[in-house]
């Protein structure tokens, strides 16, 4: 980040990715005494990717769903990102060291710039308890049919 920065002028964002797949989580489940409840679970291996920021600050959170993670999609994410910053304000987005955020191919906008966390380190990214609650509260025991139906 450049030194003439007003630092009342940044926004801290945190960003992550996460992969959502036909072979989701079973976990324990409500069920009546002396009943055993059955959840399916796909044998396929069709994912789709999440990626997510949040900025708590702001109040705001931005998605992309992504057949895959690599370079493209994290130039799009920065996009959404960058779009979200406004005209006056530089963001500031942490990230971890995935092969895909440390190229030189996603610094490409003027008022996006990444600090990425130590290696080994993501309990240090908020962003990671989002989606083990997300997993644990809405996609355990569930099982998607395609592609299509993951999105």
């Amino acid at each position: 980040m450049p030194a003439d920065i007003d630092l009342s002028k940044v926004d801290v964002w945190f960003q992550d990715e996460s992969r959502v797949g036909q072979q989701g989580s079973i976990i324990r489940m409500w069920a009546e005494k002396g009943t055993r409840p059955r959840a399916t679970r796909r044998q396929q291996f069709k994912y789709g990717y999440i990626f997510g920021a949040v900025c708590p600050a702001k109040d705001k959170a931005l998605d992309l769903m992504l057949p895959v993670a690599n370079t493209a999609g994290m130039v799009e994410h920065l996009r959404l990102i960058s779009h979200a910053t406004a005209k006056d304000r530089q963001t500031l987005v942490i990230i971890d060291r995935a092969g895909w955020h440390m190229t030189k191919a996603i610094h490409c906008f003027n008022n996006v710039t990444l600090l990425p966390l130590p290696p080994y380190s993501p309990e240090l990214n908020p962003v990671e308890q989002l989606w083990q609650q997300i997993k644990q509260r809405f996609l355990s025991n569930t099982a998607f049919q395609d592609y299509d139906d993951i999105i």
